[in-house]
């Protein structure tokens, strides 16, 4: 590029030469000018060029890194190949899996609805339970109550019992007065039988003997009475 700078200037001299003096100055200033921006052209184009190196550089680096992202991806690609296996095996075992689960949840809700009538039958049999519970507690009270009334009939029945001893003591003295009381109403008896005989037979005679003769007089004496007044 300097070398074509050098070139230009040496043609630009040339040149003056051949032009009058005033447009000699109009064009050297132009040609100072546009060697200026060509200078700075230049050094831009070398800003440029070391940009472009720096750019070539991250470009050949970000390439190196897309060569290995690629690998990586290939790579990944291969293990999400495997794991698209391996998920279509789960998605298999899940169905499975699924279908056993939900075979397993149909016999659960079986065995809730036994478990809910058993909870009802077993509520039922606590109530039950509780009602013979009551029940042999007021039983148990009763007996107890009955079993303190038997002790008192039997402290009673003991009671009684001596007494009846005694009673029977007592009745077998009565009954011994009783065997000397009728020996001597026999005793008696035969004395009233005699009595009665002889009393029979006194009772015969005076209403036969003696009763007789009396009532003949009183019956005879009572016509008299009736015909003392009449014509016969």
């Amino acid at each position: 590029m300097l070398k074509r700078i050098n070139t230009i200037d040496s043609e630009i001299k040339n040149d003056l030469f051949v032009i009058p003096n005033n447009e000699k100055i109009n064009v050297a200033v132009e040609l100072i000018l546009a060697n200026e921006k060509l200078v700075f052209q230049i050094q831009e184009q070398k800003k440029r060029d070391s940009e472009l190196i720096v750019i070539t550089d991250q470009l050949a680096f970000q390439n190196q890194e897309k060569q290995k992202l690629s690998a990586k991806l290939i790579i990944a690609e291969k293990e999400i190949g495997h794991q698209n296996k391996e998920k279509e095996k789960r998605a298999s075992e899940l169905l499975i899996a699924n279908k056993e689960l939900a075979f397993q949840n149909l016999e659960k809700e079986k065995r809730a609805t036994e478990l809910i009538i058993a909870n009802k039958k077993l509520i039922f049999q606590n109530q039950e339970k509780e009602k013979r519970a009551a029940e042999l507690i007021l039983a148990n009270k009763n007996l107890v109550f009955q079993n303190q009334e038997k002790e008192k009939r039997a402290a009673e029945l003991i009671i009684a019992n001596k007494e009846l001893a005694f009673q029977n003591q007592e009745k077998e003295k009565r009954a011994i007065q009783l065997l000397n009381a009728i020996s001597e109403l026999n005793i008696a008896e035969e004395y009233q039988k005699e009595y009665i005989i002889g009393l029979e037979k006194l009772m015969f005679m005076t209403s036969h003997k003696l009763r007789q003769p009396v009532t003949n007089i009183l019956g005879i004496s009572f016509i008299l009475d009736q015909s003392s007044n009449s014509k016969q």
